[in-house]
């Protein structure tokens, strides 16, 4: 069994690791951490301690943005030349 910080400190090393225009899937980085079925818990992760993090280059699984920051998270998307459609990116 693992901690939860342990869990904290995977995730949030996988994150540092995105570049910008690079985008990830919460179950990307879930199973890049070593934690194939915790999407959801990176999800709230993000949501709760995401100062840091480069939070907006992750998104759903379907390519759809996060409601609680959806405008600041297109606009730091196209800043890095990410190409934003209906609240979606192509993945």
């Amino acid at each position: 069994m693992t901690s939860r910080g342990d869990f904290e400190t995977r995730v949030k090393k996988v994150l540092g690791r995105l570049q910008p225009g690079e985008i990830a899937t919460y179950g990307e980085i879930a199973e890049e951490a070593g934690y194939p079925r915790a999407a959801r818990a990176v999800g709230t992760l993000l949501a709760n301690d995401s100062e840091g993090l480069p939070w907006w280059r992750v998104v759903r699984a379907d390519g759809s943005l996060a409601a609680r920051h959806r405008d600041e998270q297109v606009r730091l998307l196209r800043s890095e030349g990410v190409r934003v459609v209906s609240n979606r990116v192509t993945l």
